[in-house]
């Protein structure tokens, strides 16, 4: 007959046992936890398309290949095509692919525009194995998207679900369906990295950061969630091989969609605008503008004539939200500005001289053309070397007419200082220094005399024809 072990022994048992076997059973839940993807992949394959083209120009416009190389690190569209064939072939006839899937039973389908742009032939290849060839609805470059049409008889084609971008959270499981180097219905997955990241030259997208494994051939396909829904349009990634490395791209599925409908109806798309160049808000520039942190957009420039002169904004100004929405980072203010519908108003928060001001906006259409054209300059007569460490000269005549300056003074050398530190270079424009305009040598010098030692000043210049601040520090004597 066994001896019954003590009460308190009985206890210390129990909890042994019971901090053996818990860690475990908490590793066999986890296990369980993670995501199978068949019956997604079985539900929404079969509204993917691979889309090849065909084009027969001698060269392909906008963003090519031979650009991208350039770069020692860049984010790279995703185009197929063969590999090491020789350039007249290239040049004859040009082939690429990319991906895209189905919105509606009546075939139109969504892309990325640099899968299509400049194409001669268009051919979109379903899971069925049935190719069709298709017509450009319209496209969108500057958010990458374009809407295709395909015909078939009975309007039966599959048509992928819909969700909303706008529901994600960073963290969640998500996964591509695409044709990377061909190889048609790829499944690739993992989670959402970030949102509303800005890219280069990709101001009007918000993009939806993912590890999922994105590859030329990718671009143009959907981004599915967890319910079989797609949030976004897979469109670039950040690499420096040309193939993937962890960081990828996706345009959030709630601007496609606006993008589709608009372009479905009027066949253009309508964004709005403001008319101000911006930029970011450093530590310093915080602290001379009275903000208590880095945020917001600061204006460099405001375009004459745009709703953001007629509602009275100036170069100098923080903008620190739009329609209530707060400004953390420069890079959110386009997409808001983008999004507002044309002919309403907006309200603007603004830092100016220490002080928050509101003011009423009435947003317009964004022109088609809104970069302006690099200028070259030719020096004139140099003034003496400044403290900053720079000598300016007269502004030209006719760079003064061509980039619409009331005044402002040519940057003719760049010796070094604060000027080299701060990023000024030779041919840069100076208009404004602590918010008062420069008209001549003279009235900067004048500005530079009555710096202070160590003493901040926010200077406004313009660079090839874009505006931008800078803020100018007087070395400490």
């Amino acid at each position: 007959m066994r001896t019954p072990l003590p009460a308190l022994t009985q206890v210390a048992v129990w909890l042994f046992l019971t901090a053996m076997v818990m860690p475990l059973a908490a590793n066999a839940n986890q296990r369980g936890s993670l995501p199978d993807f068949t019956r997604l992949v079985e539900e929404n394959a079969d509204a993917v398309v691979n889309i090849s083209t065909t084009s027969r120009q001698a060269a392909r416009s906008g963003r090519g290949r031979e650009e991208l190389e350039q770069l020692p690190e860049f984010f790279r569209e995703f185009f197929g095509g063969p590999r090491g064939a020789p350039e007249r072939d290239r040049q004859r006839e040009r082939q690429s692919m990319g991906s895209g899937f189905i919105v509606s039973a009546d075939g139109y389908v969504l892309t990325n525009n640099h899968v299509i742009e400049n194409a001669d032939e268009i051919i979109v290849k379903l899971k069925d194995r049935r190719e069709l060839e298709a017509t450009v609805v319209g496209t969108d470059p500057r958010t990458d998207m374009a809407v295709l049409k395909i015909h078939t008889d009975n309007n039966d084609l599959p048509v992928a679900r819909i969700g909303k971008s706008a529901d994600l959270q960073v963290g969640e499981w998500v996964f591509a369906i695409g044709s990377p180097f061909g190889f048609d219905h790829t499944v690739t997955a993992g989670i959402v990295s970030a949102k509303g990241r800005a890219l280069p030259r990709e101001s009007y997208v918000p993009f939806i950061q993912t590890d999922v494994a994105i590859n030329p051939g990718n671009s143009g396909g959907p981004l599915f969630n967890m319910d079989g829904e797609v949030v976004g349009v897979n469109s670039q990634i950040y690499t420096r091989s040309g193939g993937f490395m962890g960081v990828s791209f996706s345009i959030p599925m709630d601007m496609a969609m606006d993008v589709f409908e608009q372009i479905r109806s009027d066949g253009r798309v309508s964004r709005g605008w403001l008319g101000v160049l911006i930029q970011e808000v450093n530590r310093d520039m915080a602290e001379n503008l009275g903000l208590a942190q880095p945020s917001g957009a600061l204006v460099a420039d405001v375009v004459p004539d745009s709703p953001a002169a007629k509602a009275g904004l100036q170069p100098g100004d923080v903008i620190l939200s739009y329609n209530g929405q707060n400004i953390s980072m420069s890079s959110d203010l386009p997409p808001m500005v983008g999004r507002t519908e044309v002919d309403t108003d907006a309200t603007v928060t603004i830092m100016r001289d220490g002080s928050e001001q509101t003011l009423n906006v009435r947003i317009e259409q964004l022109p088609e053309d809104d970069e302006v054209a690099a200028r070259e300059s030719e020096p004139r007569e140099t003034s003496p070397s400044s403290r900053l460490g720079m000598e300016v000269t007269t502004l030209p005549e006719r760079l003064r007419s061509d980039w619409n300056l009331e005044g402002g003074v040519l940057v003719s050398n760049v010796t070094g200082g604060p000027a080299q530190r701060q990023g000024i270079r030779r041919n840069d424009v100076i208009v404004e220094m602590d918010r008062k305009p420069v008209h001549s040598p003279e009235a900067f010098e004048e500005a530079v005399a009555a710096m202070a030692p160590g003493e901040s000043v926010l200077t406004r210049i313009f660079r090839q024809g874009q505006a931008r601040m800078i803020l100018l520090r007087m070395p400490e004597e």
